[in-house]
């Protein structure tokens, strides 16, 4: 997994295939806008994978996070290990 600042996506190659979970920095806070496996990849864990590992950069980085995307969202409420994230 990659943080592409430039892009403000955090990227994750799989099979030649590139997953994305698009973010906009606000300050001390990361709104994830959107999450996008192709459909070659779909169905084995990748998602979960590409947000688990952006929401630990968020946690390292003193982030609040704000989930626009329903991804995102679903998978906080399915782990409440991260629900203190959310800000």
């Amino acid at each position: 997994m990659r943080d592409n600042r430039a892009e403000q996506e955090f990227e994750l190659t799989v099979d030649g295939y590139r997953a994305v979970a698009a973010y906009q920095r606000e300050g001390d806070r990361i709104v994830f806008t959107h999450t996008h496996v192709p459909k070659p990849i779909e169905g084995h864990g990748v998602a979960a994978r590409l947000v688990r590992a952006a929401l630990d950069s968020a946690r390292d980085e003193g982030l609040k996070v704000v989930a626009q995307c329903s991804y995102v969202r679903a998978y906080i409420d399915r782990h409440p290990e991260y629900r203190d994230l959310l800000g």
